[in-house]
């Protein structure tokens, strides 16, 4: 009977198939790894080769010359221009200092925390004067829920007043 057998999770047969996949793959690189060692421990890592040297056929003893090994980092000076929009003018070369790095802009930076403190605009000022004026039939007015908020939170400060004097009267009556 099928009744009380476990239905084939579809997603843990893909993901076993392709674990197996792996798997294969990673015995593959093993095998060409072990083939692309060159005799003298020589170890390719890349797919340009010193000049001078082939690497011969497979089967074939490799000829490998007398390398030195240069440790040092090569080190290649780039260019790029800034990151910018298209249609935005370049800045002014005031606004850098002489290491090519911008100058600390005060106003900037108040205005950027001015607008992220203040929030996005909304994209339909006439929908938020309704729904604060509370012409809609059915939903309450802002000036109703921040009456509400604020009761509550008010409520909600004397409880925490009264239980901190509790505490205090207890811990003043046995000291």
């Amino acid at each position: 009977m099928s009744w009380f057998k476990k239905k084939a999770d579809p997603i843990s047969d893909h993901a076993r198939a392709l674990n197996q996949q792996i798997a294969a793959l990673e015995s593959q690189i093993k095998k060409l790894d072990s083939k692309l060692h060159l005799p003298g421990g020589l170890k390719l890592t890349s797919t340009t080769l010193p000049s001078g040297i082939t690497v011969p056929p497979p089967g074939q003893p490799a000829a490998v010359p007398n390398l030195t090994i240069v440790r040092e980092p090569v080190f290649e000076e780039v260019h790029q221009p800034p990151i910018q929009a298209p249609d935005a003018p370049p800045p002014p070369p005031e606004m850098f200092n002489e290491f090519g790095g911008r100058k600390y802009d005060l106003p900037a930076l108040w205005n950027r925390l001015r607008d992220y403190l203040r929030g996005p605009t909304t994209t339909n000022p006439r929908l938020v004067s309704y729904l604060a004026a509370g012409s809609f039939q059915g939903l309450r007015t802002m000036r109703h829920e921040k009456r509400v908020e604020r009761r509550r939170f008010l409520t909600t400060v004397a409880i925490l007043l009264f239980i901190l004097f509790v505490i205090f009267c207890h811990y003043y009556r046995t000291h």
